[in-house]
């Protein structure tokens, strides 16, 4: 399964990652990592969708929610973020999980066993 992370911190991404090849759920690849808005707005308007997307809510350049807005996504997504205050939001778009920081591996096979549902490839 592939999958994208947009995180603007270093270590949350190094964190996921290491954290998503421990997972014994769903074997996932990253084919990409992204910092912000504009880094991300501009990579799903050219390349093709992933079949997940791990996405930080606070990035250093805005809400990522501001990503919806300019470009449609087709993936579900997972949330990994620090603030729980955007839940709701969070579920108003293609959200399938809202995962508070620091991601564990529990909470994040959690996710994947709720995106195995909406995956009939991975079943």
């Amino acid at each position: 399964m592939k999958a994208v992370i947009i995180e603007d911190e270093t270590a949350a991404v190094s964190s996921l990652k290491a954290i998503l090849v421990q997972n014994s759920i769903i074997p996932i690849e990253v084919v990409a990592e992204l910092e912000s808005i504009e880094e991300s707005i501009a990579y799903f308007r050219e390349e093709p969708h992933p079949d997940v997307i791990f996405m930080d809510i606070h990035l250093a350049d805005g809400l990522g929610f501001k990503i919806f807005e300019q470009v449609e996504i087709e993936a579900p997504v997972v949330f990994t973020t620090a603030y729980d205050e955007y839940a709701l939001q969070a579920f108003q778009v293609s959200s399938i999980d809202y995962l508070l920081k620091p991601v564990t591996l529990v909470s994040l096979e959690r996710a994947l066993s709720k995106l195995r549902l909406f995956s009939p490839e991975e079943r």
